[in-house]
């Protein structure tokens, strides 16, 4: 379907949310068909005793304020990525960033999956669609949807599925699976 001059344009935005070293700039980057915006900071004495890096030790950057990118799905059609930054300390601006959004992305890593409670908080206290997807690291005891689910308390609609962030196709199945999810609970809210 062609973009007709006459028509809107609609632009489509969605948040990629989660704690630090889940993944977050890596599903950005895998599936934004620009390169992507970053702005990642080398990690430094500063974030000694801040930033927990428990299981992430291999880590040597962080985001210091979001991730952006963008996806074409047709003319007149476009979803735009922010990755929010994961440490509490940057916490501050994900007002702004959650402004206007379809829905979020919540991404779990199951060695550290108390990490992605406070996103979930987030989005339930302000009554944003999300979803769980749970990035499935190299080395890492693999879990069943439906164990995370019940670990984290969710609520049995919110989906949860497991992906490997750094595929592009894995990437895609997160983001079309929140975009369901968004459309099925705005029509629910609507009726």
């Amino acid at each position: 379907m062609a973009f007709a001059p006459s028509e809107e344009p609609v632009a489509l935005k969605i948040l990629v949310a989660g704690g630090f070293g889940v993944g977050k700039t890596t599903l950005v980057g895998a599936i934004s068909e620009i390169r992507p915006l970053r702005t990642e900071e080398v990690l430094s004495d500063r974030g000694v005793g801040v930033d927990d890096t428990d299981g992430v030790e291999g880590k040597t950057t962080t985001t210091v304020a979001m991730d952006f990118g963008r996806i074409t799905i047709r003319e007149g059609l476009v979803v735009y990525l922010f990755g929010t930054p994961g440490q509490e300390r940057f916490w501050f601006m994900w007002d702004e960033l959650s402004y206007g959004a379809l829905g979020a992305v919540v991404l779990a890593d199951t060695r550290r999956l108390t990490d992605c409670f406070p996103s979930i908080d987030y989005f339930e206290q302000r009554g944003t669609p999300f979803i769980v997807a749970v990035n499935c690291f190299d080395g890492a005891e693999t879990h069943e949807p439906e164990d995370v689910r019940i670990a984290l308390d969710l609520d049995p609609d919110v989906p949860v599925l497991l992906c490997d962030v750094r595929r592009r196709a894995s990437a895609k199945v997160v983001l079309v699976t929140l975009v369901e999810h968004s459309l099925k609970m705005l029509t629910a809210a609507q009726r």
